[in-house]
């Protein structure tokens, strides 16, 4: 029972990871992003989304460091249980959005590099 009791444990602590990294990229996206891509692409403004993916980083790497602190106490004594709050949900779907929906419309709108005849250089 300790064993599968590690490996969910194990499990959910990659999950929480997961989430906190998708957070944090999609913060680092919005941040080079220019104000006018979100503008020109028809989305929320740029510092709403930075509000939204800030709170989303800062929830999902707080129950990721709760659930870290939790998994190196406990181990593989007993089930942890779901650590994932309201919060790391909304998180994953802030990130997610933003990732999948709001990413490729402000895609090559302004950032860095300068584009050529055959892409960027």
């Amino acid at each position: 029972m300790n064993l599968i009791n590690g490996v969910f444990n194990l499990l959910f602590l990659v999950l929480a990871a997961i989430i906190f990294g998708m957070s944090v990229y999609a913060l680092v996206h919005a941040l080079r992003v220019p104000t006018n891509a979100f503008v020109s692409a028809g989305k929320l403004q740029k510092p709403l989304w930075l509000l939204i993916l800030a709170l989303a980083t800062l929830f999902s790497g707080a129950g990721a460091w709760s659930y870290f602190n939790a998994f190196m106490i406990v181990g593989s004594l007993q089930f942890i249980g779901i650590g994932l709050g309201i919060f790391s949900i909304l998180a994953v779907i802030a990130a997610t959005v933003y990732i999948v929906d709001v990413k490729p419309a402000v895609k090559g709108m302004g950032g860095r590099g300068n584009s050529g005849p055959y892409g960027p250089w």
